[in-house]
């Protein structure tokens, strides 16, 4: 009952927080970040989303997320309860979707909660099975490594809006994702947990192909939001260079698994020497 009661305060605070954040309207539409706030979300993103939802003339209330873990904490989650969207989630945890389906949220909302390892050859199908197609409201890509690949062989669904994980340590000039591996999983490839997913250089340009306008990062350097370009309305629209935000948290690890709380242009170093993809040259590299 206290989780409960719990929650119910967080989402009343944050309906307060969301009809302030529409009296700032014109200021939020310059910077996006000014519109931040926590529920479920791990930063801001909640706030944000909830401004975009708000904002946007969005008529298919649906979502998509993937890499949600036991959707404890997932930028979808307050959407699903606070504005009862319906939604697919997977992760590659069994065990993970298993918890989701036993909690009390899965006979109260409409959500699908699916166990999928996620890749490039069964993404389109595992939306289509799940009665997803054409235009949906959000599509939320974080699988901590093929983030790019991904998103760039989606066909079947034209979200409204798109947020798809960044990795910041990247950079803000070079258009590098991590190559394709169909089993690619992030402490695998390399112990410190630094080695995944792409820049933002690279997936604003995937965004250009696909329709989409970047209109900035939250402001802990992990998640970029694009908004399909004939649903931008007032939005700023900005580059690579002036959206991108350097993350502050200290993630990575040492061979023994233990947090070594790098920070900065070390953190690139911990993983220097290890091949990227250049997306505009279409030739590997070394970082």
């Amino acid at each position: 009952m206290l989780k409960e009661e719990t929650s119910v305060q967080k989402i009343l605070q944050a309906n307060i927080l969301s009809r302030l954040n529409n009296a700032n309207t014109p200021n939020i539409l310059q910077n996006i970040q000014l519109a931040e706030f926590k529920v479920f979300s791990q930063w801001g993103d909640d706030g944000i989303i909830q401004f975009l939802v708000n904002y946007l003339d969005i008529k298919t209330k649906t979502f998509i997320e993937f890499g949600v873990q036991d959707y404890t904490e997932a930028n979808t989650r307050f959407l699903l309860m606070n504005n009862n969207w319906s939604g697919l989630i997977m992760d590659g945890s069994a065990e993970n979707m298993e918890r989701v389906r036993q909690d009390d949220l899965y006979w109260k909302y409409n959500l699908t909660a699916l166990n999928a390892f996620i890749t490039c050859e069964n993404i389109n199908d595992l939306i289509a099975q799940n009665g997803f197609k054409g235009e949906i409201g959000l599509l939320h890509v974080d699988i901590d490594g093929n983030d790019y690949w991904v998103w760039k062989a989606i066909t079947g669904i034209s979200p409204v809006i798109v947020i798809v994980e960044y990795n910041s340590i990247f950079g803000k000039d070079n258009a590098w994702t991590v190559p394709y591996k169909a089993d690619f999983y992030r402490t695998k490839q390399h112990y410190s947990n630094l080695y995944f997913g792409a820049s933002l250089p690279a997936l604003c340009d995937m965004a250009e192909e696909k329709g989409y306008a970047f209109v900035g990062s939250n402001s802990h350097g992990n998640n970029a939001y694009f908004v399909r370009k004939d649903a931008v309305k007032d939005l700023k629209i900005v580059n690579a260079t002036e959206g991108y935000v350097l993350s502050q948290f200290r993630e990575g690890r040492d061979k023994e698994g233990r947090l070594t709380y790098a920070s900065g242009e070390a953190r690139l170093n911990e993983i220097k020497g290890l091949e990227v993809f250049n997306t505009r040259s279409g030739k590997s590299e070394r970082i």
